[in-house]
Formats: C-alpha cells, structure tokens, sequence
C-alpha cells in the first residue's frame, strides 16, 4: 500500500501531461541494470503519487506486478433510469468511498483530498464494454443554463439536460475532471532520459494520466504489458495507454492488451516547437509550441535539427545543434551548425531528426478504448502487423501537426500487414481503419511535395459497419492491396463516405481489395491534385 504522505516529493515535467510538484512512489534515478519484479504483487496506490519514475537509467527491466489505486481517479455514473422524452436520466454513482456533494445543481466529485466537476467524461456501454455508439450524444455538461443535478438517494442523483440525448439504461458515464490542471497529474510510469528499458508482464489497472509515457529514451520493448479496468469499473487509465515522445532507438510491444482507456492505445511521434527569433550568429529563440510539452528536452548538443515550414509543414533546412540554451520550461535557445541562406520567410519551426524512433508492434490487442488504436508519426521504420484494432475513432492515424498537439515526424516507411480491424469508428460512423493526413490549421496550406511517404496498408481483414478502409492526404508512395472488407451488423450500417479517398497523393496503388455483404454503393474516390493513382482489381468497389 502506498500513499502520498511522507514520500519524496520533486518538481517533475512530464510530457503531455500537467507539470507539478509530485509524490513519487518508486523514484529509479540514475539505476543501471536494475530489477523490478513484483512476483505478481498488486501495488496498490491512494491520491495523487506516481507509481514508477525512471530518470537517467539504463538497462531497467519492470516485470511481474499490477499498478491500481483504492479509488481511481475517477467517477462512474451508472444509468439505472431514463427518460428520453425529458431528457434526464437516474445515474448511480461509484465509488462512493469518498461520497459526493450537489452546490447549486451541479455535482461535486470527492476524491482522496480533493474535490473535481464533472469535467471530462466519456460514456460507456455495460453490455460490449465500450464506449458507447455515437458516443458524442451522451457527452456530460453542467452548464447552469442547460441544466441540473438534483440528489434522490445516498448514491443516486437525477440529472436533467445534462447531457444531448438522454443516455439508455445500462451506460456507465466516467467523469474525470477537467483539464487542464486536474486529470493527467499522476502517471503510472514515467521513463525520461533513460535507455534499454524493458517492460514484460505488467498491468495498469488505472492512473490519472498515462499508464506510460516515455520521453528522450532510447529503446525500449513491452512484453506483455496490459492495461485494463477492473471487474467493478468500465475505464481504466484517463489517458493513453502508452505514448512515446521524441525517443529514437527501437520501440517494441508484443503480446500486449491495451483497453478501456480514455484516449488512444499507443502513440509514437516528435515534437515541433515554434521559432520565435533569428537572433543572429547561428542563434534561435524558441519556444515549446504545446502547454502540455512545457519542460521538454527538444535537443542537445549533435542532434541533427531540421528548420520547416509553419505555413506547409514541410522541410526547409537541414542542420546540426551546436548549442543549447535553456531560459524556462518554455524558450530555449539554439545554435546551430549551418543556417539556410537566405533565411526562409514566414513561420518556421523545428524538428529532431535524430530522436525519431523505428517501431515494431506484433500480436497485441486493442480495443474498446475512446479515441485510436495507433498514432503513428515517426521518420524511423514501422512494421505493424498480426494485432487486433478496435476503437472509436480512426484505427491507425498517421498524422503529424503544427495546430494542436504539435506532434512532429511525417513517415517514411510504414507497412501495416495482416491486422484484424473490427467495427472501427463506432463513436461517429465515421472512423477510418487508416487515416494517414497531417493536421492542418485554416491559414495553413499543401505544399510542393507530400508529408508522408512509404505507407503500405495490406493483407489486412476488416469486420466493417460503415464500409470505410482508408483516406489518404499528401501521401506519396501509398499501397493499399489484398485487404478484405466483410459487413458488420453490429452497429447501424452505411455511410456517405467513400470507402478510400486520396487528396494530394501521389503514386498509388489500391488493387486487390474484396468488398463483402454491402448493401450500398462501395466507391473510390481522388481529387483532381493527385498524380500517377493505379486502381485495379477490386471486388465490390464502384
């Protein structure tokens, strides 16, 4: 049992999550070839602490234990009543160790030694132990105007136009706080600067954050690694399952269940910050583009950088760190070896080339989570292949953006082979199995070439209620070959979107490709900007 009084206490920066004072739970600073094996122990955690922290280790293996908390970070809202025609439903709240309070109609939510809103939440169904279909109608708000909570029972609370469409019997709507500031304080484990790390038989029951998130480490491999709720609770983790940002190396996972989380399974990509300055004498004033990355390491001395585009987010100029300057968590400056000459005009940014990892991820499972199966944004060689995708939103996005997260790393060679993807995107309809496209602001626009190249999505089978397989933007070099397509039933069928759709790509290929049991029109569709697109032997395709 391990509770947050009494433990060591540091200031830590963790990538997209909050930077806080934290309590530390098993603080592995600066451990070479060092052990964690549970014996298949339960480590149970109370408030805010974080259970495993690595720092500046080196050939670490974490093995054999489960990561869970007395209460999770969050709270469930079970349906037990509703009324669709008054837009209100009767919910029972769990846990209620800590109870709950009602001020001015809206809930409270006690926790260990804090108190949340609602704030975040996500609606699950008891039955398929997902989120719920179309989960956006049964998004919860507490807005004075709209409407009320109002107390019933010592663990019931009647709640009415609190959510778009009343939720059926049977949902579970887990709340945990609002962010930012509240709900990714609390990470399982955090590896940073650290290399050869080994992760083999470990299950995250609940954090609030990530079950694991790595920064600037170089390898690392999970062998049955799980995360999941508990028999009582329908979510897991608040967060990802597992991300990795600027790392480089190798990331391996194998054998791996990732589920019940409330956002994506696995999420592997750089960071761009923004240059704020030319200053002079090879000199950049920078600054950390995301909030949630304030605090990161973005380089060091020898990285090789590239200077890009914010207007394209395309490359400009290849060139090599000399110097860093830290000034706060947010601007830093930089020298480098080599500026372009003339400087480019208009918003630029920066990338590591050097910190892109390759990723191999083999025979895992993951599914009923809200959001994607897999984010994959990396320059370093990808092979996905022999899992089982299942998730609300697209199944595999590969992405990259100078918008939101600022997530860096257009691809360059992705094979994703012999998968299983089953209903992907039942929380709108409109989810993709492959949704490769870099995320663009309204004042941003294509470039000259394509942001991602080398992506082969074949040999995969797909279990598919809305006949979607792939959209493609500014790809070069795309194969989608020998997939099949069989109808599901298992959600509400069709769709007005076309089944493959390719704006600004370039030598594709799409053959081979069997459509089953659709009962509306399967068709292909590219816009007039693409080049040198082969379309062939597909069966059931218009």
């Amino acid at each position: 049992m391990f509770k947050p009084e009494k433990a060591v206490e540091k200031y830590r920066a963790v990538t997209n999550h909050d930077n806080s004072l934290k309590r530390l739970a098993f603080p592995v600073f600066g451990f070479e070839d060092f052990t964690i094996d549970g014996n298949g122990s339960t480590f149970m955690f109370h408030g805010r602490i974080c259970p495993v922290t690595l720092e500046g280790c080196k050939g670490v293996t974490l093995k054999n234990f489960s990561i869970d908390w007395d209460t999770p970070f969050h709270h469930e809202l079970r349906v037990v009543e509703s009324d669709p025609d008054k837009n209100s439903f009767i919910a029972e709240i769990f846990p209620m160790k800590y109870g709950f309070e009602i001020k001015d109609e809206q809930l409270i939510l006690n926790h260990y030694n804090w108190q949340n809103p609602i704030g975040q939440n996500v609606a699950f169904d008891s039955k398929t132990q997902a989120p719920v279909y179309m989960t956006r109608n049964y998004g919860l708000s507490q807005k004075k105007k709209k409407g009320k909570v109002l107390k019933v029972g010592e663990n019931r609370v009647l709640m009415e136009k609190t959510t778009k469409v009343a939720p059926p019997v049977g949902t579970v709507l887990t709340a945990y706080g609002p962010s930012p500031g509240f709900n990714r304080l609390a990470q399982a484990i955090h590896a940073s600067n650290s290399s050869d790390i080994h992760i083999e038989n470990v299950t995250v029951y609940a954090a609030a954050g990530m079950a694991l998130i790595a920064e600037r480490c170089d390898t690392i491999s999970l062998d049955g690694f799980v995360v999941t709720s508990t028999e009582e609770r329908s979510l897991a983790t608040r967060a990802d399952a597992t991300h990795f940002l600027g790392c480089k190396g190798l990331i391996r996972m194998e054998n791996c269940r990732l589920e019940h989380m409330a956002d994506d399974g696995i999420n592997v990509h750089g960071a761009y910050i923004k240059v704020e300055e030319y200053k002079g004498n090879h000199t950049f004033l920078c600054a950390i583009s995301h909030t949630q990355q304030k605090g990161l390491i973005f380089c060091e001395p020898g990285d090789r950088i590239m200077i890009t585009s914010r207007e394209t987010v395309l490359p400009i100029f290849e060139t090599t760190v000399k110097a860093v300057k830290i000034l706060d968590e947010e601007f830093l400056e930089i020298t480098v070896a080599e500026i372009p000459d003339p400087m480019p005009k208009g918003l630029l940014s920066m990338e590591n080339l050097t910190w892109y990892p390759d990723v191999i991820m083999k025979n895992n499972i993951i599914r009923n989570n809200r959001a994607r199966s897999a984010l994959i944004t990396t320059k370093g060689d990808v092979l996905i292949e022999g899992n089982y995708f299942s998730s609300q939103m697209h199944g595999i996005l590969i992405e990259g953006d100078n918008k939101s997260w600022y997530e860096s790393g257009g691809v360059r060679n992705v094979v994703i082979n012999n998968n299983v993807f089953e209903n992907i995107g039942y929380g709108s309809g409109a989810g993709y199995p492959l949704y490769a496209a870099p995320l663009f602001l309204p004042e941003q626009r294509l470039g000259d070439d394509q942001y991602h190249w080398n992506v082969r999505f074949t040999n995969n089978k797909l279990k598919s209620f809305n006949g979607l397989l792939a959209h493609a933007m500014s790809v070069k070099g795309l194969v989608i070959s020998g997939n099949t397509i069989e109808l599901s039933r298992d959600y509400p069928t069709g769709s007005g979107l076309p089944s493959v759709e390719l704006d600004f790509c370039k030598d594709s290929i799409i053959e081979n490709n069997t459509f089953t049991g659709f009962d509306w029109p399967i068709r292909i569709e590219q816009k007039d900007n693409c080049s040198n697109v082969s379309v062939k032997k597909n069966k059931g395709i218009k």
